[in-house]
């Protein structure tokens, strides 16, 4: 078991890690938590069995705590304003700022366009473009009065535009959101340029997660390009420190960061 380094790359940094029950926030949260970070981990799922996918909150949080860590669990809906709100306002009171944001969450339907309901094409654009912008608002101020601060929008190759000749599984939407959340992240980062704040985006190529499996993502003509989520959570650390000038503004893959910084993935906590 790969053990906490206090004084790693974030030692001392407060991360909000969104949809972190499980998956590729699950990574991220172990990740970050194994380089010092003091890590809010939330989603909507608490105990395990809650879902039908497993993972829970409280499960990622009580293993970095006994990895030697600094953990807690904030249940969140980020379809809900409340909710939003009180997973910064918790970040704060337990740590006293946020200094890494992580949008991660995302609650995805694959239905055809003509077939698609506005109840749920409303709450996909809730929590895939709204919640991230939102959060962003509610942890810029803290960061711009520190002078420092990264934010990281996890997106998918689902954003770029697919060849029109190829037949599609009902993923315009999710595109849709996808796109909008890499537009968020360049025009933001263009904002904030001269005020110590990063912030990226980053798809994580396709990563054999509970969501993807559920979905039945993975298949015979792409089982060979599947990447360990590891990778994932590396790429994700190294676009959350370092200077926020040389290192903004990026549209990236994981396997593209990990060749480009040559990073090699740790095993998790």
């Amino acid at each position: 078991m790969s053990a906490v380094d206090r004084n790693g790359v974030l030692a001392g940094k407060v991360a909000v890690i969104t949809g972190a029950s499980r998956g590729i926030g699950d990574a991220l949260a172990r990740r970050y938590a194994m380089e010092g970070a003091r890590v809010v981990v939330s989603a909507r799922t608490v105990e395990g069995g809650d879902h039908y996918l497993p993972g829970s909150i409280n499960e990622t949080v009580a293993d970095i705590l006994a990895a030697g860590g600094e953990a807690i669990a904030v249940k969140a809906d980020l379809a809900v304003a409340e909710d939003r709100q009180r997973l910064v306002d918790a970040a704060i009171e337990a740590y006293g700022g946020v200094d890494i944001l992580v949008n991660n969450a995302a609650i995805t339907y694959f239905i055809p366009v003509t077939d698609f309901p506005e109840k749920r094409f409303r709450l996909m654009i809730d929590v895939q473009v709204w919640a991230p912008f939102e959060l962003a608002q509610l942890v810029l101020q803290g960061m711009r009065e520190r002078g420092s601060g990264w934010i990281l929008n996890v997106s998918s190759h689902a954003a770029l535009h697919p060849e029109k000749t190829m037949q599609g599984r009902g993923g315009t939407v999710y595109g849709m959101c996808k796109a909008a959340l890499e537009r968020f992240t360049t025009g933001l980062a263009q904002e904030v340029y001269d005020e110590g704040i990063g912030v990226n985006v980053i798809s994580p190529g396709l990563v054999a997660t509970p969501g993807v499996m559920h979905h039945k993502l993975i298949n015979e003509s792409n089982e060979d390009r599947v990447t360990p989520v590891e990778h994932m959570a590396e790429a994700c650390l190294h676009l959350c420190h370092g200077d926020p000038q040389t290192l903004t503004g990026r549209i990236d893959y994981a396997d593209s960061v990990m060749e480009e910084f040559s990073l090699s993935a740790r095993s998790l906590i």
